[in-house]
């Protein structure tokens, strides 16, 4: 039973795998996102006025491409082995990763909420986008900094 357990943390493996793919879907999707902008902005001589919001897209996918292939590694880290990879790079352990993620949410929603102000049409449901995108913002900020362990 003990050899079983100890090498049930090969299990972790599905995930790290499955995360990695991810990423690279993600940086794929990503790639193509900029060169469709690239082409968008030679065609229309910088004056469409979805360049603005596209840009953001492209923003928020290599920051979710980043955030997978950070959980990928840190994942590996966590259960496999070590790695020899940029510190910032790495959660030590699953509050680390859970913090990680929390950080990642608050950057998606802050970009979400920006292209939202870009193609606003309705000032209230603006407000009320606003509103709970802070709040969401808050509570996650709060448990990262309320909840670290000494």
């Amino acid at each position: 039973m003990k050899l079983i357990l100890e090498r049930s943390k090969y299990l972790a493996l599905i995930g790290v795998i499955s995360l990695l793919l991810a990423a690279l879907a993600a940086f794929a999707w990503g790639t193509l996102n900029t060169v469709n902008t690239i082409s968008l902005v030679i065609t229309s001589l910088g004056k469409d006025k979805a360049i603005t919001v596209d840009l953001i897209e492209i923003v928020d996918s290599f920051l979710i491409a980043t955030a997978l292939l950070i959980f990928s590694v840190s994942l590996y880290e966590l259960f496999i082995g070590k790695l020899d990879l940029p510190q910032w790079m790495l959660a030590h352990d699953l509050y680390e990763l859970k913090a990680k993620l929390s950080s990642m949410i608050v950057l998606v929603m802050g970009v979400k909420f920006l292209q939202k102000l870009l193609e606003v049409k309705d000032t209230n449901d603006l407000l009320r986008t606003g509103i709970a995108t802070a709040l969401m913002s808050a509570v996650l900020i709060a448990f990262g900094y309320f909840g670290k362990k000494d």
